[in-house]
């Protein structure tokens, strides 16, 4: 069971479409889809849960020897590994942005090996291991292969609701960068300078021509 590729390869080419057509443009990134549906780690967990517990019950010591016991033994520890130490922190980031693509699909693929490697020892068990272990194993696989086809589905959604953003996206910056082209071809209105003022002439002031006193009459000769 695996999550489609093709749903893997749509997911990162709308991540990178929806930075390529933000460069340059003050355009908002897309919403995160709304947690309505259940998030990875209530999709995953029971089965993951059932999982450990089918590895844990596993005891090699009641195998048929030989080199397919032994290689079983570093899958099952693998597993636990993967389990105990792998997923908790993907799973907590995916359920904290449960509809961000880059958030759900690490703990995709992380599902999927865990879910290849599981198999294998399925198979393993069938070949060298006690009829009680192996219906445990292929239950615990068979749960795992139910919760990784829900988790598609769940991608698929998301990878969905980006193509949505996505689109209204290119939209948005197809109409600004059409307001920046008809912007440039609009004529420019030339502003001529304003003159400089002419200083105002001060007034002259008017010179009153200074007064002469009149001459004394002659007296008459005596």
């Amino acid at each position: 069971m695996r999550v489609s590729h093709a749903i893997l390869i749509a997911g990162l080419s709308f991540l990178s479409s929806i930075e390529c057509f933000g460069q340059g443009t003050p355009v908002s990134g897309p919403a995160p889809v709304a947690a309505s549906t259940p998030g990875p780690s209530a999709l995953l967990q029971p089965s993951l849960d059932a999982v450990l517990q089918a590895v844990t019950a596993v005891n090699l010591e009641k195998w048929k020897r030989g080199t397919v016991r032994d290689e079983t033994g570093g899958h099952i520890t693998a597993i636990e590994h993967d389990l105990q130490g792998n997923l908790p922190p993907l799973l907590q980031a995916a359920d904290a942005n449960a509809g961000t693509l880059t958030k759900v699909l690490p703990v995709a693929r992380n599902a999927e090996a865990l879910y290849d490697v599981l198999v294998s020892v399925v198979e393993a068990a069938r070949v060298a291991g006690p009829p009680d272990q192996v219906a445990q194993l292929e239950q615990a696989l068979s749960g795992l292969g139910t919760a990784l086809r829900s988790l598609d589905d769940r991608v698929q959604e998301i990878a969905a609701a980006q193509e949505v953003e996505t689109s209204g996206l290119r939209k948005t910056v197809q109409t600004l960068n059409a307001a920046k082209v008809a912007a440039a071809a609009a004529p420019v209105a030339v502003v001529k300078p304003c003159p400089a003022p002419v200083p105002a002439r001060k007034p002259r002031k008017k010179v009153v021509p200074a007064t002469t006193p009149a001459a004394a009459p002659a007296k008459p000769a005596s």
